[in-house]
Formats: structure tokens, C-alpha cells, sequence
């Protein structure tokens, strides 16, 4: 491995990483508004215009794109003529725990305003709830300052295959929807790269350069946009002359179960057959263990699961309408 390391041109290729893996299927804005509609009971085609107000042609093929990858499946519901509805797959509804971290992420930090919202019930204690990202060995919530990181057995290196697909960073109305600023943020694949690399201390555009093998005036406006997303700020390590270094502001911080929950789910369908390339440790009060991320719920500290939960779905209208869905 190491060899190999030696001899790649390493400004073509990225450290092996499940989050990026993760991202290639998911760092889409759009791509994320159809989850979002789906995991609050979207199925069909005219459903899913209504509840993301994605243009017809774009919507089609990211819904072809997220069956290829299995994370919907198209089942049919009338042959006459013939029509489909798109179902969570269990691929699917592993996103359920990167979903509740991005609602709970947007819920603390977004500003914006005329969304609609979304009212968690726990099934099991039947209160409503908060989705609090735990540690499943020591019951502590999770912190990104208190998680220590070292290279797995799938460590190496991976193509940084960037694709085509145009930025879309106010491309989509987002006016109404439950994940606003996160969708954004989560959407955007090279800034989740970014946030990676600063996450485990590569700081300096150099740095974060070599790392993510990114074009330098891409890597640019993304850390100028993440300095106005209020994610990152710039601080001085060098007067001659000027350089700086990026820093997670409290808002970045609070970004990193997010990035968890992306890097478990990419683990699980994505990694190498020799094993995932990063492992984590939770520094608990009782000394350091392995990191067993799950998402509790705020009343009972049990473990939540998509068929445990129901929703109350508050839409953006005044006044507000109320709609069950389990």
C-alpha cells in the first residue's frame, strides 16, 4: 500500500473515503429534496413535483439515478395504462439516521423562514422528540471534539472522479422545504470534502488542496462560500506574507454527525473488501472505545428506527395544515 501510495501522482487522486462514496450518490441538492419527500411518504411521480418543486425532465432522471443506485425501487400500481411509485429501499432507509442528523443540524442553525416543519413522535414512549446523535457505547452524545480518528484496513487511495453535473446552488426553490441550508450544504460534494479534510486538521488551502485534489479556484469559492454559510472563518496564520488557515466555527462543528452518519452508511454499502479506511474512537469518561454512532430520541434515550417514529407534517401555509404520516 505504501508503494503504491509512492508512486500515484497524489494530485489526481484522494485518500480512500466512504464519505465521498456516500456523496458521489447523494452530494445533489435535488437528489436530497426527493429523499427528504420520500422519507415523509412521497411515492409518486406527481407527488414528488409537488413536494420538491423540481422541474419534470430533472426530476426523472434523478429518480432513475437513485433506482440505479438501489436506493428506490419503482413498483408498479396500475397496468392500465401502466404506472409506478417509488419506494425506499432498505439501502434507502439507511439514510434515515443522515436524515434526522440533517434535520436536526438545520433546526439549530438555518434562517430561514416559511418552511415547512415536521413534528417527531416516538412510538415507543410516545412523546415528541428530538434525534440526538449517541455514542451506543457509552449513551454520550456525540461531539466531533471528542472523536480521535486512525487509517482502517481498506485505507488507500481512490480516483477523484469529479462528475459533470453542474453546480446547482440556487438552481432548486427551496422555499418550502423541511432541509433548507443543509441541502445545500450536504449538496454540494466538493465542500463536503472540504469540511472532511479540515474535520481531521488539514487547515491550510495547501493542505486541503493536496488532500482533496481539487482544482484551486474551485477550492476557492467553496471556502469563500463556506465562510458565508457561516460554516468555516479564516484565521492569520502569517503576515509575510498574509496566509490563512480555515477554522469549523460552532455551526461547522455541529455539521459533523452529519458527516458520521454519511461515513456508516457509505461503510456499509460501499467499502472494500479489506475494510473501511477510517476508524473512529470515543474519548468517553471511561476511557477510549470504538465509535458506535446511532441517533436516540430526546425523551427516552432509545435507539429510533423509521418505523418507530411518526410525523406530523406542518405545511408552509398560513394557516397551517396538519397531515399524518407514519
Amino acid at each position: 500500500m505504501e508503494i503504491l501510495a509512492l508512486t500515484m501522482d497524489t494530485r489526481k487522486f484522494i485518500r480512500t473515503c466512504s464519505i465521498w462514496r456516500a456523496l458521489e450518490v447523494l452530494g445533489d441538492t435535488s437528489t436530497l429534496l426527493i429523499l427528504e419527500a420520500a422519507l415523509i411518504g412521497s411515492r409518486r411521480f406527481d407527488e414528488f413535483v409537488g413536494r420538491t418543486g423540481i422541474l419534470r425532465a430533472l426530476l426523472s432522471d434523478r429518480l432513475k439515478r437513485l433506482v440505479s443506485a438501489g436506493v428506490l425501487k419503482k413498483v408498479p400500481y396500475s397496468t392500465a395504462p401502466p404506472r409506478f411509485e417509488y419506494r425506499l429501499t432498505e439501502k434507502g432507509n439507511d439514510l434515515y439516521w443522515t436524515a434526522m442528523m440533517m434535520l436536526r443540524w438545520e433546526r439549530r442553525w438555518s434562517q430561514s423562514t416559511g418552511k415547512i416543519e415536521i413534528v417527531l413522535r416516538h412510538k415507543t414512549c410516545g412523546q415528541v422528540f428530538n434525534p440526538e446523535p449517541t455514542c451506543n457505547t457509552c449513551g454520550s452524545e456525540i461531539t466531533a471534539r471528542e472523536v480521535t480518528w486512525s487509517e482502517g484496513p481498506g485505507v488507500g487511495w481512490m480516483a477523484a472522479q469529479y462528475s459533470r453535473r453542474r453546480q446547482q446552488r440556487g438552481a432548486v426553490s427551496l422555499g418550502t422545504s423541511l432541509m433548507d441550508e443543509v441541502a445545500q450544504l450536504t449538496g454540494d460534494r466538493w465542500a463536503g470534502l472540504i469540511l472532511r479534510s479540515i474535520f481531521v486538521g488539514l487547515r491550510r488551502f495547501d493542505e486541503i488542496c493536496r488532500d482533496t485534489a481539487m482544482a484551486t479556484n474551485i477550492l476557492s469559492e467553496r471556502l469563500h462560500w463556506l465562510e458565508q454559510m457561516g460554516v468555516i472563518k479564516p484565521h492569520a496564520y502569517s503576515s509575510q506574507p498574509q496566509r490563512f488557515e480555515y477554522r469549523l466555527t460552532e455551526k461547522g462543528v455541529d455539521y459533523y454527525p452529519i458527516l458520521l452518519m454519511l461515513l456508516q452508511w457509505g461503510d456499509k454499502y460501499y467499502v472494500s473488501p479489506e475494510g473501511p479506511p477510517l476508524l473512529l474512537q470515543h474519548l468517553g469518561d471511561d476511557g477510549d472505545h470504538d465509535l458506535l454512532p446511532v441517533v436516540n430520541c430526546s425523551h427516552c434515550h432509545g435507539v429510533i428506527e423509521r418505523h418507530d417514529v411518526t410525523y406530523e407534517v406542518v405545511e408552509a401555509k398560513s394557516p397551517p395544515q396538519l397531515s399524518a404520516v407514519s
